[in-house]
């Protein structure tokens, strides 16, 4: 897809500014690296947008998406704003002949996904998620030894955790109308960590959850998420992965991800990792590391190196779609009760 004879030529903007992590002005800074141009700035918040005129002086700034559509001639979309709205204003972008990079998750549930996919191909632009994850050291080096190097032998099981004891906290996230649940904000990067390593056609998914016990002690009530959700995903290869995200777990769990092999057991989180290899003997020879450094900044550079040289794009929508497909069975399959099968995962 080269439509750019140079990267400044990309201009660029961003539906969000503010919030956690100053996401707005992060995103601007890696394009801006990347060698796009930062030209727009679309956010609700009067006070955001002045922040955002200090810090990228002469840039353009809006109050609404339709708005910046309709003056602004910026060429690529990143959409920082809750889950719920992915999907529509994607949709919106797209169909305005917009490139779109979208913050993760990409959507709430796979009927969404396929709409903003549809809508890409048909004004023949990008979208993708900005899965900046993909490149962190610590999946970097679980691919390099486990699929490349096969240290713990052929893989027969991924379990990713995260959370622990206590009440969640009371901003958008913690809404399931509008976050989707427990499981999609970590879940999210835990399950495209892990389908990094299983590559095999997702077959069916059973999804469980507990909710209720901290939902009085909320803002939201009956809409707060779930105080545990599970996922148990079953692959044509006969591999599985189960996915808890929990905020009941007094225990909490080593790790994020615990690889198991027919040789040995690899344990994967942000710092370290630690292997656990059998040897011949039947003894375990155990082996911490430190992960190498992330390389997150590989994300826009292949953003840009698709649009102006027509590299192959890594995170595609497709590829997006995969997590996005597993979290979506697992809350319809923990309110139904019942195992429900993939489609085209």
């Amino acid at each position: 897809m080269p439509q750019y004879s140079k990267a400044s030529e990309i201009k660029v903007g961003v539906v969000g500014y503010g919030g956690a992590f100053n996401m707005g002005r992060s995103h601007l800074n890696q394009m801006k690296a990347a060698g796009m141009s930062p030209i727009a700035v679309t956010e609700v918040d009067p006070t955001r947008l002045e922040a955002a005129k200090v810090d990228f002086p002469g840039i353009e700034t809006y109050k609404s998406v339709t708005e910046m559509l309709k003056k602004s001639s910026v060429d690529l979309v990143v959409l920082i704003t809750p889950h719920n709205t992915h999907a529509p204003l994607a949709i919106q972008c797209l169909k305005a002949g917009r490139h779109v990079v979208c913050e993760k998750p990409l959507a709430i549930t796979t009927e969404e996904v396929n709409a903003m996919i549809a809508a890409a191909k048909k004004s023949g632009v990008m979208l993708s998620t900005y899965h900046n994850r993909h490149w962190d050291g610590c999946i970097l080096e679980a691919v390099k030894l486990i699929k490349k190097e096969k240290v713990i032998g052929d893989i027969v099981r991924i379990e990713c955790h995260m959370g622990g004891y206590g009440k969640p906290g009371d901003w958008w996230r913690t809404s399931r109308r509008i976050s989707g649940g427990i499981l999609y904000d970590w879940g999210v990067h835990l399950l495209e960590y892990s389908l990094q390593l299983i590559d095999a056609p997702i077959t069916e998914v059973s999804g469980f959850s507990h909710h209720g016990h901290w939902a009085a002690h909320t803002i939201w009530k009956d809409d707060s998420n779930e105080d545990e959700g599970f996922a148990v995903v079953r692959f044509k290869s006969g591999q599985w992965l189960t996915l808890c995200i929990s905020n009941i777990d007094s225990k909490q769990k080593e790790g994020w991800l615990e690889i198991t092999g027919t040789k040995g057991t690899y344990v994967m989180e942000g710092g370290d990792a630690k292997t656990f290899v059998h040897g011949a003997d039947r003894r375990i020879t155990t082996t911490r590391f430190p992960n190498p450094p992330g390389q997150e900044h590989r994300y826009y550079e292949n953003v840009r190196d698709h649009l102006v040289k027509g590299k192959a794009l890594v995170i595609t929508p497709e590829w997006s779609r995969r997590p996005i497909h597993i979290l979506d069975l697992a809350v319809r399959s923990a309110k139904l009760g019942k195992t429900l099968p993939a489609r085209h995962a």
